[in-house]
């Protein structure tokens, strides 16, 4: 099968899988497996080399960043557990100060979910941006909510060792390379921290009205005062350990990127690469994590901790792979090469197509981590000259850490009534689904325009 045809059963493809998973509620991984298979049937595969084409795809993703996945949602679920968290967050508030109140929550937010997935990170925090609207009256509790919720979302899908961030990475080639890909997230994340911040500040002035938590509610998290909740953790760590998971993972692997491009030898040297490889990285991250389990005393919860770190990113490894196989039959099924023969017209869309990929399936079926697996599962291995990021001209590491963005800021794009984020957001803040719409809703649509269109003008510059 070639040409327009081709490109019709592509796009078929892709719409069957959304509806299995937003319609009929059939698990993405079965959706992105079954829609592999009937799609490298149709296009008309020999049927015995599927089973290989299958296999491929699936191992490539364990193989290259399983491991990395697992250490880095050890670490954040580690400091959920020990009140870690809260600590970051307290010294966030000591350095931007109370007088600017969404600008700290928003802070706090962007900090703590670099480890942490945002929904916890929202319940985590809550109590927080409680106690700051108690305390400075001028506080709008929407546009507080607006504020910590951007924060926490921008981190999520931009900076590593958040799994979908390192999913991405990985299926795009730049799995040693996890230090330019923390780098690149946080130079993404500065417009659409600033369009957050604005769009928080024009919230707060609408007098949108929110029904806070009080004591009746069955939630746990919501019942309490920040004062409660961390007298609920015991002794909180103190600030170098709560950093020390985060920070030591990307300074090793920041060291490791440059001797390795000044390629120095010796002992030492060879040393510092060792360590700066991301698996090594995050292995010493999750060292000073359980440092900070034992300063806190429960050390008896790390096999209870780690138990549920493997019940959280299986699935997320799953579907991550089950993304690789797409790819790999795309590839198979000579799509790419058709997209080559388009080359000139591809080149205009260019990095908007992962983004409006990844914007598809975000708003299509709710979860972004789904949206970034999958669609960096279609596009590949930028250093692979089969793989569509080749087709789209976006085959060098630059490119790659552009295009890594680019999806994270689709799965931004939106955020509405199929995403728990959303629930988690408009439940805990106390707004009704109506004002979550006017809220978390617009403010995804925002600041995902706004990271695409600051990450195009970042590649006219540099590619």
């Amino acid at each position: 099968m070639t040409g327009i045809s081709l490109l019709v059963v592509f796009a078929l493809a892709i719409i069957l899988m959304i509806v299995a998973i937003s319609k009929f509620r059939i698990h993405p991984f079965l959706s992105l497996m079954g829609t592999s298979l009937l799609l490298a049937i149709v296009v008309g595969l020999p049927l015995a080399k599927i089973p290989g084409i299958i296999g491929a795809g699936f191992s490539g993703t364990f193989s290259s960043i399983g491991i990395v996945i697992i250490l880095g949602a050890l670490i954040g679920l580690i400091l959920e557990r020990t009140g870690a968290a809260i600590r970051l967050a307290d010294v966030v508030i000591r350095c931007v100060g109370e007088k600017h109140p969404q600008l700290a929550i928003m802070l706090m937010g962007w900090i703590v979910s670099i480890p942490v997935f945002c929904d916890s990170g929202f319940v985590i925090l809550n109590p927080i941006r409680r106690a700051l609207c108690q305390k400075m009256k001028s506080a709008s509790p929407a546009g507080m909510a607006v504020a910590l919720s951007a924060g926490l979302y921008i981190s999520h899908v931009f900076i590593p060792p958040t799994p979908g961030p390192i999913a991405a990475a990985g299926s795009l080639g730049l799995a040693d390379n996890l230090a330019s890909v923390i780098l690149a997230g946080v130079i993404a994340s500065v417009p659409a921290l600033i369009a957050g911040y604005f769009f928080s500040l024009y919230i707060s002035k609408k007098n949108i009205p929110v029904e806070e938590l009080d004591d009746t509610d069955e939630n746990e998290h919501a019942a309490k005062t920040y004062e409660e909740l961390v007298a609920q953790y015991g002794t909180l760590p103190s600030a170098t350990a709560s950093f020390a998971p985060i920070v030591v993972p990307i300074l090793l692997m920041a060291l490791g990127s440059v001797v390795a491009m000044m390629k120095l030898a010796g002992p030492m040297p060879e040393l510092i690469r060792f360590l700066g490889t991301p698996i090594i990285a995050l292995a010493v991250g999750v060292f000073f994590a359980v440092y900070v389990l034992h300063s806190t005393g429960k050390m008896k919860c790390f096999y209870d901790i780690t138990e549920s770190t493997l019940k959280t990113v299986g699935p997320i490894l799953f579907i991550t792979a089950a993304g690789g196989v797409l790819g790999k039959v795309i590839t198979a099924a000579g799509f790419v090469e058709f997209m080559k023969e388009n080359a000139a017209f591809l080149a205009m869309v260019g990095i908007f197509f992962p983004f409006l990929i990844s914007a598809i399936l975000k708003t299509a079926q709710g979860s972004s981590t789904v949206a970034i697996t999958t669609t960096a599962g279609i596009l590949g291995m930028f250093s692979d000259s089969s793989s569509m990021m080749a087709a789209l001209g976006l085959n060098t590491e630059l490119a790659a850490l552009l295009t890594v963005m680019a999806i994270g800021a689709g799965a931004m794009t939106v955020s509405h009534a199929n995403d728990s984020y959303f629930w988690v957001v408009t439940n805990f803040s106390g707004m009704k689904p109506q004002n979550g719409y006017r809220t978390q809703t617009a403010m995804t649509l925002l600041v995902g325009i706004v990271s695409i269109l600051s990450i195009w003008i970042a590649s006219l510059v540099l590619l």
